[in-house]
């Protein structure tokens, strides 16, 4: 297939897919390429690798005196699509991000991939700057993903920056965005949060891949919902198996999501990370279960921090 956008419209039974994080400055790539071989014996239809905004640290010169040092803290991410590629074959999906990112820094990131062939990308908005009260960007960058999904579509046409012309791309970018079930965060309602959605998929989004839910009843009305509105793409359930003790709170504080009454009750009696992990396996397991007996398209793992547990479950259901 050309891309990620035409396999998902093709005629297959329920993929595999997986998401993973570029290591953290300075690290090697060696743990990160480590951690996903596990998983590539499922045959993964694509894997994401996320992008990350400038954060800004301070460090101590003395007297009292912090300066401020902005830098990524997470870089690499058109390299590890590159080398997913080359080295194990795998379509990559890298993320492009608003963040604090101008018009002329998303070019180049896809000036860059188009060079090594890679034309599927991610297009989204991205986190606010940390204990930041809202999003910003560069003075040149895109507020909202819908219009970092046109600057795409303009690419691929030929449209540059800077209002320039060139010819269009012989394999243009194909793309996707994220879709929120439980609603995005800044949204007015779901209704509003849906007029939103569409508008990124009129300027051409060929398909959605969801933020994380536990209650698949909320990815089913999500979608239907979405056919309601006029959004006929695919859309893909994002699984985010549960780890650690810490995610109780963390993941419905961050992501503005709720953990089911059956599924708060089980954490609830865990002591452990292993307890939790355990859990985390055997509700992920019966989620993706339900979703592939209701023939989704694919279903997107969430593998940060979580390779393990991903493994577990893929076994259980590929």
């Amino acid at each position: 297939m050309d891309s990620v956008a035409s396999f998902l419209a093709s005629d297959h039974p329920t993929a595999f897919s997986f998401e993973i994080l570029p290591p953290i400055r300075g690290n090697s790539i060696d743990k990160t390429l480590d951690s996903i071989k596990p998983l590539l014996e499922f045959n993964p239809a694509y894997v994401n690798i996320t992008t990350h905004r400038t954060e800004v640290s301070y460090t101590h010169v003395g007297g009292g005196t912090y300066r401020a040092i902005s830098a990524q803290k997470r870089p690499g991410t058109v390299a590890i699509a590159a080398v997913l590629k080359e080295r194990f074959g795998i379509r990559p999906v890298p993320h492009i991000i608003c963040g604090d990112y101008g018009r002329r820094e998303i070019e180049d990131q896809l000036i860059d991939l188009s060079y090594l062939g890679i034309t599927d990308v991610l297009a989204l908005r991205g986190d606010r700057e940390r204990n930041a009260a809202s999003f910003s960007t560069s003075p040149d960058g895109h507020i909202h993903a819908s219009t970092l999904a046109r600057q795409i579509v303009e690419f691929n046409e030929g449209i540059m920056a800077d209002g320039s012309c060139n010819s269009p791309l012989a394999h243009p970018f194909s793309f996707g965005v994220a879709g929120y079930p439980e609603k995005h965060e800044e949204a007015m309602n779901l209704d509003s949060d849906l007029i939103h959605l569409k508008t990124k998929v009129d300027n051409g989004a060929s398909y959605i891949v969801t933020q994380m839910f536990f209650d698949n009843k909320k990815y089913f009305d999500f979608v239907e919902r979405c056919r309601a509105a006029g959004i006929d793409v695919p859309i893909i359930p994002g699984i985010k198996p549960l780890t650690s003790l810490r995610q109780m709170s963390l993941l419905p504080r961050i992501f503005h999501i709720d953990f089911p009454t059956e599924l708060s009750r089980e954490l609830m009696r865990c002591t452990t990370d292993d307890e939790v992990r355990a859990l985390g396996v055997e509700w992920a397991t019966a989620q993706a279960k339900e979703l592939k007996s209701n023939n989704v398209p694919s279903i997107h793992f969430y593998a940060m921090h979580a390779t393990r547990s991903v493994v577990d479950i893929a076994k259980n259901i590929y």
